[in-house]
């Protein structure tokens, strides 16, 4: 079984992400995220409302895929 490791993740629009669509991609938690956002170590949120936050899908991406260049 040939099983493919991912070299990159592509933003093909540049749309906003909710919390939940970021840990998919990501693999990080609530608590991770924004431990990561306080050290300035991942893109910080746009807030939408009162009580809702998303992520520019473009820099989720950038970020992901810096994360599997520094693998290399």
């Amino acid at each position: 079984m040939d099983v493919a490791t991912p070299t990159s993740v592509d933003a093909p629009d540049n749309r906003l992400l909710r919390r939940s669509e970021v840990e998919r991609i990501t693999g990080l938690k609530r608590s991770q995220l924004y431990n990561l956002i306080k050290k300035g170590k991942f893109p910080r949120q746009v807030h939408l409302g009162i009580r809702a936050v998303g992520w520019s899908s473009a820099e989720i991406a950038e970020w992901v895929n810096d994360r599997l260049q520094d693998r290399k």
